[in-house]
């Protein structure tokens, strides 16, 4: 029937025999408004397929509602798009991403002779910790997966083997050389428990760094053994868009191959930020070059407050080198300043030195003398007034930040959206970009956690959506994460800044404790120095939204908790839930006393 109100009827016969004619004489049919955001979705999905269509905009068409109310009687849709198929109604913008994702859309296009077969169902761009794990779990799914990977070479010629910044830059290196460090410690406790040794004990740089490297180059070749397992194809290769759907892959030699592919997966990574001034690069590291750097470091200028910074500057002191941290504002951004401090003052008090409110300016590191290492000078400015700082290093470590590694590989060449102040890339729930066919997952996304657990966790769910029928997406909410500092810094949930803003102050109960770990009670160091802290939302009875703690071993701490707090952990279940004892862990369950108090939280023992 004509729409309700019309006073001179069309030609209605008319319409519907326009309506059909479109239909059929279109592969691709829709019918849209040029307004409306759920229809320029649909065009960018069939453009990204390289698929022609036709569009009618029925906000500017003549007889546009007419026209629409016979798209009602043949369809039983009344919104828009309505979208048609090789005459086929697959319905609104929902209906034709789900038959895109479930296969359905393609067989529908794959009736024209000219569609060509893509090389790949997948490819990759990234072979860090969650595009091996995406590219696994997707061949295990049955699906032709390629996975592309290439170190840029740092200013200083570092480079390393398959598995991306954790295994070979990153939280495996870093942990071990952590473990170095409190072996030092460990030496020193041991004589109060009656070990007794007379050889000067001191630190080889050398034997750790070979050791290390080794078990990394171990990790390496498993990594290319699995793959190859699962039959998914390696290009140790530098990947970059040149079309839809099309990638340019060029080797360390300069060959270069093309690939196609239905989907692909951004997972590149990021890489440390330098700080932009005469210098930096030619006589500067950062954490690229330090676990492989082949000499002892000597004297060292931790340039940054990041977890990066800290976590470095804690285990070259604990392995006995000179270390100072210099800082522009704050420590550990992002995490819970309460926290940071006690992290910095314990440094503090171990010999790690702090020089706050400084930057380096220009001209500001200077080759005083070449070597392995060498001897550098640096010049700061103080950030709150005219004071210069100056002295003399002979290692400049730079950890102020990662940038992502998106900008020259020609995301601009297939319309991908980055954030343009940090080149990260903005995806929708499911880590699916503005171009349908191209994901990304990892650091490189905009406002999510950089986390390789979180990596790898996202990677495998993406996968089984795409290939496996699930519907599981990443959680990233309330994810454990530790800092291994020398006190380590184990965290779920929120920072109590960031609660307070949430929730507000007078909604929140903060139950707190110091606590003296019994393996330092006979060596008789650092009691009340250990800390550990808990974040109430009084109106959710009582439900934690916020865990900290500082002490040894926080990240095994911190992951048994992280389990409790993802089931809706309240303060009532940990007051019931019986500690083992003696444990670090066991504060939780006896924590009694509010920051709102104001009660001593000082023990005096056991």
């Amino acid at each position: 029937m004509p729409p309700p109100g019309q006073t001179r009827l069309p030609d209605w016969d008319g319409l519907k025999l326009r309506v059909r004619t479109l239909i059929a004489s279109h592969r691709v049919m829709i019918f849209s408004k040029s307004y409306c955001p759920y229809c320029n979705k649909v065009k960018e999905l069939f453009r990204s397929m390289r698929v022609e269509y036709y569009a009618l905009e029925l906000d500017i068409t003549a007889d546009g509602p007419s026209i629409q109310q016979v798209l009602v009687e043949l369809t039983n849709q009344r919104t828009v798009p309505n979208v048609f198929v090789n005459g086929t109604h697959i319905g609104g913008c929902d209906s034709t991403y789900q038959a895109y994702h479930d296969g359905s859309l393609q067989k529908l296009l794959g009736d024209s002779k000219d569609a060509e077969p893509y090389d790949y169902d997948l490819i990759i761009i990234g072979g860090g910790s969650g595009g091996l794990a995406c590219s696994k779990e997707a061949a295990t799914l049955g699906k032709k997966v390629m996975v592309l990977d290439y170190v840029v070479p740092t200013p200083l010629g570092t480079s390393w083997g398959l598995g991306g910044t954790c295994v070979n830059v990153g939280c495996i290196p870093k942990k071990l050389m952590h473990q170095a460090a409190l072996l030092g410690q460990a030496l020193q406790d041991s004589r109060k428990y009656g070990w007794q040794y007379e050889e000067q004990v001191k630190h080889n740089w050398e034997i750790m760094v070979e050791a290390i490297q080794n078990y990394i180059g171990s990790l390496n070749w498993g990594y290319r053994v699995s793959l190859r397992e699962k039959s998914v194809t390696y290009l140790n290769s530098y990947g970059e868009f040149i079309e839809p759907h099309k990638i340019k892959a060029t080797n360390r030699k300069g060959q270069v191959t093309y690939h196609t592919a239905e989907t692909f997966v951004l997972a590149t990574g990021e890489r440390p930020r330098y700080l932009g001034i005469p210098g930096d690069k030619e006589y500067c590291i950062t954490s690229d070059d330090l676990f492989s750097l082949p000499y002892c470091p000597g004297k060292t200028l931790v340039v940054g407050a990041s977890y990066v910074a800290l976590e470095c500057a804690g285990f070259l002191a604990g392995l006995g080198l000179d270390v100072t941290v210099m800082v522009r504002s704050i420590l550990l951004r992002g995490f819970d300043q309460e926290m940071a401090e006690k992290v910095g003052a314990y440094m503090e008090t171990h010999g790690v030195k702090f020089i706050r409110k400084f930057v380096p300016i220009q001209a500001s590191v200077q080759q005083l003398e070449e070597g392995m290492p060498g001897r550098l000078k640096v010049t700061a400015k103080s950030t709150e007034g005219p004071e210069i700082f100056e002295e003399e290093y002979n290692t400049v470590l730079i950890a102020i930040g990662r940038d992502a590694c998106t900008r020259n590989i020609g995301l601009e060449t297939i319309g991908v959206n980055i954030n343009e102040k940090n080149g990260k890339v903005p995806v929708n729930d499911e880590e699916q970009t503005n171009v349908p066919y191209v994901y990304a997952i990892g650091d490189i996304l905009d406002g999510k956690l950089e986390l390789t657990p979180v990596a790898i966790q996202a990677g495998k769910l993406l996968a089984r959506r795409l290939y496996g029928g699930s519907s599981t997406k990443c959680d990233y909410i309330n994810v454990p994460t530790t800092v291994f500092t020398p006190l380590e810094y184990g965290s779920c949930g929120l920072a109590e800044e960031r609660a307070i803003e949430e929730y507000g102050k007078q909604n929140l109960e903060v139950y707190h404790s110091l606590f003296w770990p019994l393996e330092w009670t006979v060596p008789g160091r650092d009691n009340n120095t250990c800390y550990a802290k808990i974040i109430c939302s009084k109106r959710d009875n009582n439900r934690v939204i916020g865990f900290h703690v500082l002490g040894p071993n926080a990240g095994e701490v911190t992951q048994g908790f992280a389990a409790a707090i993802k089931c809706g952990l309240t303060k009532e279940l940990l007051d019931e839930t019986i500690g083992i004892h003696p444990t670090c862990g066991e504060v939780f369950t006896t924590m009694d006393v509010t920051k709102a108090s104001g009660q001593d939280i000082t023990q005096r023992g056991c």
